[in-house]
């Protein structure tokens, strides 16, 4: 039998999070179309196609009536474009199969390569499997004219009781990039999964942004403070806030001061107003139901092939032991857990439970819209069940 001290050492995980500098400006065009030609298939005309699209492209700079000169684009694809992260991951395209060679997993996302691997620490061979790979990465790197921006990527060694200091002894060639916290794609990942960091780094902006409002409301309509209020508060409440599920209330609080201050602010109420009523009057589901709406959102779209493959397969139909009436309600698998605080907040558990809450008739909407429209409706009389 395994002892709690050594599943301590297994359930340990190092994610890496590398920065490239200036990745999209320095793309080579020869060895794009190479890749684009021996990596992915394309020939003939079609590659003529990308290489007329890469061949003699300026740029010029403006700002209000003045502008720059213009300027031949000899490496780079263009940003702004949609074709241009689509090209940049296919120029990367081997680096996967270097991290792959080392058994490391990884997420790319145009420029944000995010490498991760489980760690058992009664070995290092784990730490000097990484170290080889970032080895050759770098190597890579250099030959493909793409630079690793060594100051800005980080590390972060994710499991239970992991301190810093804790952490760089067992990481050892690695700790020049360990954090205890980093930033990915806009989401602070602390290593104890608290997201105490992350709430933070929405609290403050947003308040900031509230008092900032509040010297201009008088100059405004009350459609472009809608519009001001959405784009600068409501949509931070809402980006990525599916990583929220299972943290702890008092950090989801926070959040929900912050859209119950922009309620008021919007309907020009006073900070002491029972704060419900207004925000059933705005129809702004309350933060913790919006967390929970992202996630079923995702298992609706899963089960209907509008998501990523990987998330459908963390979704198993509820096959019952013996024949129940349950048997027809499209429920789903709710995965047993170890650790309430962490394992009951990953998606194939989560995601499965918060779905199987849900009425039959909403679980079998026939579009997104339709569900969207009953989720929300089933939700809002939750949640506002005295003002109703």
């Amino acid at each position: 039998m395994v002892s709690r001290s050594t599943m301590n050492y297994i359930n340990k995980c190092k994610l890496v999070l590398l920065d490239l500098t200036a990745a999209f400006d320095t793309v080579d065009h020869e060895v794009l179309l190479h890749r684009l030609e021996y990596n992915v298939g394309i020939s003939g005309l079609a590659l003529d196609w990308f290489r007329s699209y890469l061949k003699d492209r300026t740029v010029s700079v403006r700002m209000g009536g003045f502008s720059s000169g213009f300027t031949h684009l000899q490496w780079g694809v263009p940003q702004g474009s949609i074709l241009g992260p689509l090209l940049f991951l296919i120029y990367i395209l081997p680096l996967g199969d270097i991290m792959r060679k080392y058994g490391i997993r990884l997420h790319m996302y145009a420029d944000d390569c995010q490498l991760y691997l489980p760690l058992d620490y009664r070995s290092n061979c784990p730490i000097i499997t990484l170290m080889h790979c970032l080895t050759e990465v770098k190597s890579w790197l250099t030959d493909s004219f793409l630079c690793l921006n060594e100051s800005k990527t980080e590390a972060v060694l994710f499991g239970l009781h992991c301190d810093l200091e804790r952490s760089k002894l067992d990481c050892r060639d690695t700790n020049a990039y360990l954090r205890s916290s980093a930033v990915n794609l806009g989401v602070t990942l602390d290593n104890a999964f608290t997201f105490d960091a992350h709430v933070g780094a929405v609290v403050s902006p947003s308040f900031y942004h509230l008092r900032r409002l509040a010297k201009v409301k008088s100059f405004l309509t009350r459609k472009d403070l809608d519009t001001v209020v959405h784009a600068l508060i409501t949509s931070r409440l809402d980006y990525c806030n599916s990583v929220l599920i299972g943290v702890r209330q008092s950090t989801v609080a926070h959040l929900q001061l912050v859209q119950n201050a922009a309620a008021r602010f919007l309907e020009g109420k006073r900070k002491y107003d029972h704060v419900t009523p207004i925000l059933a009057d705005l129809h702004w589901l309350p933060v913790v139901f919006r967390v929970c709406f992202k996630i079923i959102l995702l298992v609706f779209k899963a089960l209907n092939g509008m998501a990523p493959e990987y998330s459908f397969d963390l979704l198993q139909p509820y096959i019952p032991s013996r024949s129940l009436r349950s048997e027809s309600h499209h429920m789903l698998l709710v995965p047993a857990t170890r650790l309430k605080t962490r394992g009951d907040g990953a998606f194939l558990v989560a995601g499965p439970k918060l779905w199987n809450d849900l009425p039959l008739s909403v679980r079998l909407s026939t579009s997104v819209e339709v569900f969207k429209k009953a989720l929300k409706t089933h939700f809002y009389n939750l949640a506002f069940k005295s003002v109703c």
